[in-house]
C-alpha cells in the first residue's frame, strides 16, 4: 500500500462517520483557534506598547512634577515645602552640567475651552518650547510649528493635534484661522500629523493622548493664559511696556511674588552613545540636591518602560499560549479516545486486511494517516476559527489584535504534531493485534 492508497482509504473510512470525525475534530478546531487569538491579543499588546513607547522617545528621560505636600510628614514635609518644584531653572541648569544632553524641553499643562466659530470643545492646552517637535519626533501634516523668536514675543500662536481639528474645523483647513482658547485668541500654525495611540495603550505606559492637545508657546500660557485679567493688563500695558520677568518671577499689583516658571515635566534628549539609565541616575541626584532633599518628582525612563513591559508581555504570552495549548491537549486525547474505539469496532477488518497480505506497517500507516487527517482538517478549520475570534474581541472588547504568521505556522504544526503523537499508540495497537484473533473477533 503506497501513501496516496492509505490516504484515499483514511479519507473514505472518515468520511463515512461524519459526526464522529466532526466530534473528534472539535478539540484541534478551538485549540487552534483558541491558541492563535491568545498570541494575537499578546502580540497586539506587545506592539501597542512598543509603539507608545516610542512616541514618548526611547533616548529620553522624562521628568513630571509630583505634589508630596499633602502627603509628607515631618523631615520630608519641611523639606517640601523648602523646595522650589520643578521649573525651568532646573532645566537649563542639568543641562549645563552634563554634556552627555543633546537637547531639552519642558512643558505646562492647563485644560481650557476652546472655541471656533459655533463649536466648543474641552481640550489639554500645553505650554512647551520650540525644541519639542525633535525631541518627540513629531511629524506635522500642514503648516509649521511655532520657532524661538514665538516663545521669546509671548506670541498668540498654536500648533493643534488632528483631534482638536476634526472637532472644530471638520473639512475646513486650520491653518491660519483664529481660534479662542479661554479668553484669549491664538492663530494655529500647524497641524500635527496623527499618532497611534489608546486608551489601553495610555494606561499601561502612562503617555497622553497627543491627537487632542494644542500646543502654545510655553510663556505664552505661563505668563498669560495663568495670570488673572488685571494681571494681563498690568503686564501688558502698564506705561506703555510690559514689565520685566526675570527668572519666571512676575510681581503683581499686591506685591505679591508669583513663579511663573513652574513647569509639570521636563524630557532631556540623551545622546544615543550614552547609557539613559546612567544618565536617569545623574539626574535624580541633582535634582534631589535643587530641592533640598524632596522627591518631588518622578524620573521616567522610557528605554527601562520597555524592557519591563516586554519582560511583562512574554510571561504574559507565556501563561496565554500554555493556557489554550490545553485544548489542543484535550483535542489530542479526543483523537486518542475515538481511534481506540474505531480500531475496536474494526477488529475484524484488521484481521481480514492481514489475511490477505497487508504488513504491520500497511496497518500503521492506515490509521496513523485517519489521525494525521483529522488533526490536519482540525488545524485549518482552527485556522479560521481564530480569524474569527481574533476579530470578536476586536470588535466587542475593542482590544488591538494582530495575527502573525508565526502564530498560524505554531499552532497548525502543534496540532498536526498531537494528531501524529497521539494517533501513533492506537495505530500501533491495531497493528499489533494478532490476525486469527482478530478474524474470529464479532
Amino acid at each position: 500500500m503506497n501513501k496516496i492508497e492509505n490516504l484515499k482509504i483514511g479519507l473514505a473510512e472518515l468520511k463515512s462517520n461524519k459526526l464522529r470525525t466532526a466530534l473528534t475534530m472539535l478539540g484541534i478546531v478551538f485549540g487552534v483557534g483558541a491558541v492563535i487569538a491568545m498570541l494575537s491579543i499578546g502580540e497586539g499588546a506587545r506592539q501597542e506598547t512598543l509603539e507608545q513607547i516610542e512616541l514618548m522617545g526611547t533616548n529620553n528621560i522624562i521628568v513630571n512634577q509630583k505634589d508630596i505636600k499633602t502627603e509628607a510628614k515631618g523631615n520630608d514635609k519641611s523639606r517640601a515645602t523648602f523646595s522650589p518644584g520643578l521649573n525651568v531653572r532646573d532645566a537649563q541648569a542639568i543641562k549645563d552640567l552634563n554634556p552627555f544632553i543633546d537637547d531639552f524641553t519642558y512643558q505646562k499643562e492647563l485644560p481650557n475651552t476652546v472655541i471656533y466659530k459655533s463649536e466648543i470643545i474641552q481640550t489639554k492646552i500645553i505650554g512647551t518650547t520650540d525644541s519639542y517637535v525633535s525631541i518627540y519626533n513629531s511629524q506635522l501634516d500642514k503648516g509649521t510649528f511655532f520657532k524661538k523668536h514665538h516663545v521669546d514675543e509671548f506670541a498668540n500662536v498654536c500648533v493643534i493635534g488632528p483631534g482638536v481639528k476634526q472637532k472644530l474645523f471638520k473639512f475646513e483647513d486650520p491653518i491660519g484661522k483664529e481660534i479662542k482658547i479661554g479668553t484669549t485668541w491664538f492663530k494655529v500654525l500647524g497641524l500635527v500629523a496623527s499618532k497611534n495611540v489608546s486608551s489601553s495603550g495610555n494606561q499601561a505606559v502612562g503617555t497622553r493622548d497627543f491627537n487632542n492637545e494644542i500646543y502654545i508657546p510655553y510663556t505664552t500660557l505661563a505668563y498669560k493664559m495663568s495670570l488673572s485679567e488685571e494681571e494681563q493688563q498690568t503686564m501688558m500695558f502698564a506705561g506703555g511696556m510690559r514689565f520685566s520677568i526675570r527668572g519666571g518671577i512676575f510681581g503683581g499689583d499686591q506685591g505679591d511674588v508669583v513663579d511663573r516658571s513652574s513647569v509639570s515635566q521636563i524630557t532631556f534628549k540623551i545622546q544615543k552613545d550614552h547609557p539613559v539609565d546612567k544618565a536617569g541616575d545623574l539626574i535624580s541626584r541633582q535634582l534631589l540636591r535643587r530641592h533640598y532633599g524632596s522627591e518631588d518628582y518622578e524620573i521616567v525612563i522610557p528605554e527601562a518602560l520597555l524592557a519591563q513591559r516586554q519582560k511583562t508581555q512574554k510571561i504574559f504570552n507565556i501563561v496565554m499560549g500554555a493556557i489554550a495549548g490545553i485544548s489542543l491537549l484535550v483535542g489530542g486525547i479526543g483523537i486518542m479516545n475515538i481511534m481506540l474505539a474505531n480500531i475496536l469496532e474494526r477488529t475484524k477488518e484488521i484481521g481480514i486486511r492481514r489475511a490477505i497480505g497487508a504488513t504491520r506497517n500497511d496497518v500503521l500507516s492506515q490509521f496513523l494517516y485517519e489521525a494525521m487527517v483529522i488533526s490536519i482538517l482540525g488545524g485549518l478549520l482552527g485556522v479560521f476559527v481564530g480569524f474569527i475570534l481574533t476579530s470578536l474581541i476586536t470588535t466587542y472588547a475593542e482590544w488591538r489584535t494582530i495575527i502573525t504568521p508565526f502564530s498560524i505556522i505554531l499552532a497548525f504544526v502543534v496540532s498536526v504534531m498531537i494528531g501524529i503523537g497521539f494517533g501513533s499508540y492506537p495505530a500501533k495497537k491495531a497493528a499489533d493485534k494478532d490476525p486469527i484473533e482478530s478474524l474470529r473477533y464479532e
